[in-house]
């Protein structure tokens, strides 16, 4: 088992690319420069692309280009990658919600919007610049200078429960509990549609999407063996038909694995993906649903990770901790409750 299989629960693939130039020959005309250039570098995004095009870093036929919106015209296109520079993480007083403290862990409810831990695009305002500023010397440094105590993460824009190591012996134990499964988890979800059975279990193996390299997906062979656990516990809105499915749903997703976007991946693979997923949302909520989502002020996947419960790795203590979802979340599931 390896230090990755231990933490890639929920988190964005790397978005980072190694240093080096990148050439690609662009015959197209007329189209935007930075849509162009992201049709023949299919690994870097838009958004990074037209960083680099500010940073002068994009060249056609050896002459630097600037401006995204500038039009493409044919000939040979290079991009020249920076070297990544090491992740240094540094301490920053960031409120966190503590949920459990002691001299070896430390159980927080993280916010939607924090990163685990610093990656490209999110430099700092992560949970570690928030731990390191939090508890000082004692965290623990295993896992590499860039995530100093992250034993598993959540995506950036999943909240909920979350533990630390503070010391190497927690660290230790705690990896060991991810690794042999034997960690409470369970997730709420809101969803487009409702996974029908109510109750089942979605057990594929996931792996990284042949189409994106960002995004992860159900593999008939390769990637790794993930298991959903999943309730619907509530619908909303009536079926357009009769033995239709309902607009929405309340669904409780309990992990027995902790793969990369896991839970996002199998609802939607079950025809009920998150609302507020710009990823794996393929398709359109209901008209009634889209409203619901505006007017609870909802900008992200609508994913709490509720219920984090383990043993204690140094004391033997049984921990179990159970949050509700935050306001967003609370304000759409009320709204949806009245279609």
């Amino acid at each position: 088992m390896s230090a990755q299989d231990l933490i890639d629960e929920d988190e964005d693939p790397a978005t980072g690319d190694p240093a080096g130039v990148l050439e690609a020959r662009i015959d197209a005309a007329g189209v935007r420069l930075d849509k162009a250039l992201a049709g023949a570098f299919p690994t870097l995004s838009r958004a990074r692309l037209q960083a680099l095009l500010a940073e002068g870093a994009v060249s056609r036929d050896g002459v630097i280009l600037t401006g995204g919106s500038a039009k493409a015209h044919p000939g040979l296109y290079a991009v020249a990658l920076p070297p990544v520079a090491p992740a240094t993480p540094q301490p920053q007083a960031i409120p966190l919600t503590v949920l459990f403290e002691d001299a070896d862990l430390i159980v927080i409810d993280k916010p939607a919007g924090m990163a685990a831990h610093p990656a490209p695009g999110t430099p700092d305002g992560t949970l570690v610049n928030a731990l390191l500023a939090h508890c000082g010397d004692s965290l623990s440094g295993i896992g590499g200078v860039a995530r100093p105590g992250i034993v598993h993460r959540l995506d950036k824009d999943t909240s909920g429960v979350m533990v630390a190591a503070k010391t190497d012996r927690a660290h230790a134990g705690l990896s060991a509990l991810f690794a042999a499964h034997d960690i409470e988890r369970t997730y709420i979800a809101l969803t487009r549609g409702a996974p029908s059975p109510a109750t089942g279990r979605i057990h594929t193996r996931i792996g990284r999407s042949t189409g994106d390299r960002k995004k992860m997906a159900v593999l008939k062979a390769g990637g790794r063996e993930a298991i959903t656990d999943y309730v619907v516990q509530a619908t909303f809105g009536q079926p357009a038909k009769a033995g239709g499915a309902p607009m929405a749903a309340r669904v409780a997703c309990t992990l027995h694995t902790g793969r990369t976007h896991q839970i996002r991946v199998h609802l939607s693979s079950k025809g009920a993906p998150i609302l507020g997923d710009a990823t794996y949302g393929s398709g359109s909520p209901a008209i009634p649903v889209r409203a619901a989502i505006a007017k609870a002020g909802l900008e992200r996947q609508a994913l709490h990770a509720a219920v984090l419960g383990f043993v204690h790795p140094v004391t033997g203590e049984a921990l179990r901790f159970d949050t509700a979802p935050p306001s967003d979340m609370q304000r759409l599931e009320m709204r949806l409750a009245d279609l």
